[in-house]
């Protein structure tokens, strides 16, 4: 049934959207928690497991998408095979889903504002309400024009989490690392469990469908390649974060709090990478938590 919405969205612009919407709040924020709530480096381990536990529904919802690519994502799906109460009740859930998880993006920023400028704390819930209406009203003009800009601020964030991960390798502490990849570590579960969030944007491309260009090669592809290159992306700053900054004398320093919240990224690029590397970074963490809001 025809609704007037124009197929705007390429691979590129959708994928952009897929990794705008995962990557923020998953590496710079999680993972100074998850090191935390697993006690150690296996907090690399976590990651991995949760872009491998997110495939099975990543699949699911890319049949979904390309069977009926309509907008709505799962209250489309839902409503047709259940019912519209159970649809209603799917749409609404995955709504609040995404809203708190761009919530968590914009608040998230705190820290690396702090970081940079100190003095601004007090107007930080003002400037997120004011990029949540910005981003909303961006949407609700142009999905082309939505999809550009993610493209934009994806682009910009991967280079520079590419310059971090190769400028940050030759700072790496050998023994900070040690049993990233054990999977006997305490609190391995809660702490995938945790980090698994940091994928569900994935699912986001879902609930465009109806606006990509021939969505029966464009979604698969655009899940699939978002979700392998997100991982990759999220395992590798991860491991470099954890090996240059040491987390625990990073909390009695009172540089992260005791659950290890905090902008770890700053910490490392910080030492690693001088001033304007950390501006870089910085400023990746913004664009990268203003892309998971839109």
């Amino acid at each position: 049934m025809p609704t007037g919405l124009k197929r705007d969205l390429g691979l590129f612009s959708t994928m952009a959207i897929a990794i705008g919407a995962m990557v923020g709040s998953g590496v710079f924020i999680l993972p100074g928690v998850a090191f935390v709530t697993v006690d150690g480096p296996a907090v690399v381990l976590a990651f991995l497991l949760a872009g491998i536990l997110i495939l099975p529904a990543a699949f699911s919802a890319s049949e979904m998408a390309t069977a009926m690519p309509e907008d709505g994502g799962s209250y489309v799906y839902v409503e047709r095979g259940m019912g519209p109460l159970l649809g209603t009740i799917a749409g609404v859930g995955n709504w609040f889903m995404l809203s708190f998880k761009g919530a968590l993006a914009l608040v998230g920023g705190v820290p690396y504002l702090v970081f940079v400028a100190p003095g601004i704390a007090e107007y930080i819930l003002p400037l997120a309400v004011t990029l949540a209406i910005f981003f909303t009203l961006i949407n609700i003009v142009s999905t082309k024009s939505a999809g550009s800009l993610q493209f934009v601020i994806v682009g910009v964030m991967i280079v520079v989490l590419g310059y971090f991960i190769v400028g940050g390798v030759p700072d790496i502490v050998p023994e900070q690392t040690a049993g990233a990849l054990n999977f006997g570590s305490s609190g391995l579960l809660a702490a995938t469990a945790l980090v698994f969030i940091s994928y569900a944007g994935v699912i986001k491309i879902a609930a465009v469908a109806e606006e990509v260009k021939d969505p029966g090669k464009t979604i698969p592809r655009a899940m699939i390649g978002s979700l392998v290159l997100t991982t990759a992306l999220y395992v590798a700053v991860v491991y470099v974060a954890i090996g240059i900054v040491d987390i625990p004398a990073a909390i009695e320093a009172g540089q992260l709090q005791s659950d290890g919240e905090g902008p770890i990224m700053g910490l490392a690029a910080e030492q690693a990478l001088g001033t304007i590397g950390t501006a870089a970074v910085v400023a990746a963490a913004l664009l990268a938590l203003a892309s998971t809001a839109n």
